[in-house]
């Protein structure tokens, strides 16, 4: 019973993480600026709005498909995919506070929900972990 809780909700934050991601890529692809809006930058030009249609979109994109592919194939590995994911988010959050100051609302509220996300999913992975093994008979 525990093992298939795990299995449900390792396989939920998978995809939350995947629909997570493809809503800012569907916002990039329809309209790049938008996206940059949620942090006040305005696109000079064609070249900028390019490249946040292949970064967000396109990348996002392909998070998304990866994402999906793992939770139905492979969720223990989209586990550690999503460790990954937004460890590194909020790594570069960090990173931001150290060397640039300290972030806006924007910044603070994601850097929060990315190490959350993070979190649960290392917490998965240990449940995931226990769940595996079986118990070993004592001996008294």
């Amino acid at each position: 019973m525990k093992s298939k809780i795990v299995k449900f909700s390792s396989k939920g934050l998978i995809l939350f993480s995947a629909f997570a991601i493809v809503m800012v890529s569907a916002m990039a692809f329809s309209d790049p600026q938008a996206v940059m809006n949620l942090v006040g930058v305005q696109l000079p030009n064609t070249d900028a709005y390019s490249s946040i249609r292949g970064v967000y979109g396109g990348v996002g994109l392909t998070l998304f498909v990866t994402l999906l592919y793992l939770a139905i194939k492979d969720y223990k590995k989209g586990l550690v995919f999503t460790t990954v994911l937004w460890g590194c988010y909020a790594l570069s959050r960090i990173i931001t506070i150290a060397v640039e100051g300290s972030l806006g609302a924007f910044g603070n509220q994601w850097l929060l929900i990315e190490s959350v996300l993070c979190f649960l999913s290392i917490i998965l992975l240990a449940l995931h972990g226990r769940a595996g093994k079986k118990a070993v008979p004592s001996i008294a």
